[in-house]
């Protein structure tokens, strides 16, 4: 999944045993085991320990699915929760969802078959969550049945049935939904890159998935066929992008604005760009829902507020921004140190490492030439890059693609010494494009209109022009970023372009980034890379049924990737911490978001 590049706060070193491990458990699906730091019901922090070991991420039970969400002490009904984040949603279609901070909408609007569950304790569980529970399957992942609760309906009364998970999925293989996850369609069809081929245009001219596909015999009952095994399903399925959609209300792409809400809240006023409120779903039944509470009333949230402007208000504390929190701004380099090094803010902080990987896309397509795309690697200021977001308490530098929080990841791999001279090596730089005949080339690089992107990009600009690029530097607004870099024929050269696991397994890093397959308007393919060697062992590693094993042979393509092609320079590693306002009760940070966890949120004096 991207990010919003705003998660610009502290970061420590990533200690020596910081791993993640994958096993398979016969009858009880995936377990995957995660390290990380604030572990999300540990409450607030303002430790500098770094990232401790949680439990592992389970398929949970019909008795586990069950309602309501796991009890959050102290907790009060009623009041408002104030939202200050810098930038609104593009998306609000589950379908189109694939990026951090609408996530965090989707968090209050949206319910899918699946979801995650993190209890009092930092356990956290893949649950039924319109389903009974987390999915059975009888031969070997390849079949997946689903049976729908009692008691669900969207916002206007009506009852979630499968006919709505039945249009949810066939929606998806639409041209109009070209920004989401692209897993499950692919998985479907037996194809990632052809799948829409197995129902052009989706359900609106009356076809459907035939049922050796897709069957909905009742009302009640969703039934996947795959033709291989798919034993990630339930944690795929728990995805935002796979939430479910009304079939009544679908408006096709007017349904970006005004979703039908299944979960606790619905939305009552909406200004793209500047402000969104949301008040209670009155049809929402916390019995049903093992995920989500519903503590406040109202939420009021507000975008356009850069890291400064929420950290100084956050803690300045004043009037409603004493209820306030933020989905995806933390603290900003400036105020950092001081919040961090005060205690009258440490109960008001929380922390964790994120999935992202901060990459620098180099366009396949445009930027041939392997010596070229080093020049840009050894220009490239990695320490300017990191300074926008806080500097060395920013985040940690990386030398690969897979983060530490990924079974299989290998620590101090630094293949071209970036990590040894973060500064960049411009006599290096200007060497390799005199012996490729390249001084001069010119590079169009873009970048959002964010304060971290309008910090970095004229430091990386000044650095490639200094090495002897002719750079044109560009920049867009932040909530259409990554509509504009998916765009295939963009005519851009180098972009940022960071990501982030959609669940614990490099299979939702390398596959979606590097498939040439999936090359298309709105893929995750962003440096469009076309290698037939890759392609090849994307699909021979994703049938390893040793999670250990793929874990490995991911992390072995990772430096193929790297050091053989070179389509993107890795960055860092993002870690996020956070304030929230003095009267702003359950606030956690959820290491499956990345962020605070809006689902325990509550008004302290309500």
């Amino acid at each position: 999944m991207s990010e919003t590049g705003q998660a610009n706060g502290h970061t420590l070193r990533l200690p020596p045993h910081l791993t993640r491990r994958a096993t398979l458990a016969m009858g009880g699906g995936l377990v995957l085991a995660a390290c990380s730091s604030g572990g999300g019901g540990g409450g607030n922090t303002g430790n500098t320990e770094g990232p401790k070991e949680l439990e592992g991420v389970l398929f949970g039970t019909e008795e586990q699915s069950r309602g309501p969400a796991p009890e959050v002490e102290g907790a009060t009904t009623g009041g408002t929760i104030h939202v200050l984040t810098e930038a609104g949603p593009e998306h609000l279609d589950p379908a189109q969802i694939y990026v951090s901070h609408e996530m965090m909408h989707a968090k209050l609007l949206h319910r899918g078959l699946t979801g995650i569950q993190l209890d009092a304790q930092g356990n956290y569980t893949v649950v039924g969550d319109l389903a009974t529970d987390s999915g059975k399957t009888s031969d070997d992942g390849r079949t997946w049945k689903f049976t729908l609760k009692d008691d669900i309906h969207w916002e206007n009364g009506s009852p979630i049935t499968s006919a709505d998970v039945r249009h949810s999925v066939e929606r998806l293989f639409a041209d109009f939904i070209a920004q989401g996850p692209k897993y499950l369609q692919g998985w479907l069809a037996d194809d990632p890159a052809g799948y829409r081929d197995l129902l052009p245009g989706g359900p609106y001219e009356g076809d459907h998935l035939p049922d050796d596909v897709l069957e909905t015999p009742d009302e009640k009952t969703v039934i996947f066929h795959f033709k291989k095994p798919q034993l990630d399903l339930p944690y795929c399925l728990a995805m935002a992008g796979y939430a479910i959609v009304s079939m009544e209300g679908d408006t096709k792409q007017e349904y970006d604005r005004a979703p039908v809400a299944s979960g606790p809240y619905r939305i009552d006023n909406y200004s793209p760009g500047r402000a969104m409120t949301l008040v209670r779903n009155e049809h929402w039944m916390a019995e049903t829902d093992p995920i989500r509470h519903a503590f406040p009333d109202r939420w009021e949230l507000s975008y356009g507020h850069t890291p400064e402007d929420s950290t100084s208000r956050l803690m300045a504390d004043r009037g409603d921004d004493q209820y306030a929190i933020s989905f995806s701004n933390g603290l900003d380099g400036g105020n950092g140190p001081t919040v961090m090094e005060d205690p009258q803010y440490a109960d008001r902080l929380l922390d964790g490492y994120q999935p992202y990987v901060w990459q620098l896309a180099i366009n396949q397509d445009r930027v041939k030439d392997k010596k070229v795309r080093e020049a840009i690697l050894h220009a490239l200021p990695l320490n300017g890059v990191l300074n926008a977001y806080g500097g060395a308490l920013g985040g940690e530098y990386a030398g690969g693609l897979i983060s530490p929080l990924l079974p299989g990841y290998q620590a101090d791999y630094d293949p071209y010494g970036k990590l040894a001279k973060p500064e960049g090596d411009l006599d290096k730089a200007r060497a390799l494009l005199e012996e490729a005949d390249a001084v001069g080339t010119t590079l169009n690089l873009y970048h959002a209109n964010s304060a971290e992107d309008q910090q970095w990009g004229p430091a990386v600009e000044a650095a490639l022009t200094d090495a002897g690029f002719e750079v044109n530097r560009t920049q867009g607004p932040q909530e259409t970023y990554y509509d504009e870099i998916g765009t295939v024929d963009n005519g851009l050269d180098i972009y940022r372009a960071s990501w982030g696991h959609d669940w614990l397994s490099s299979s939702t890093v390398i596959p979606p980034l590097f498939d040439s397959r999936q090359i298309e308007d709105g893929a995750a393919t962003y440096a469009h890379l076309r290698d037939e060697h890759v392609d090849s062992e994307i699909d021979r590693i994703s049938q390893i049924p040793d999670p250990e094993e793929q874990a490995s042979e991911w992390w072995k393509l990772n430096t193929h990737i790297l050091e053989e092609i070179l389509p993107v320079v890795p960055g860092f590693f993002y870690r996020m911490i956070m304030l929230h306002g003095s009267k702003v009760g359950g606030a956690v940070f959820n290491d499956d978001i990345g962020s605070v966890d809006p689902n325990k949120v509550f008004v302290a004096d309500a």
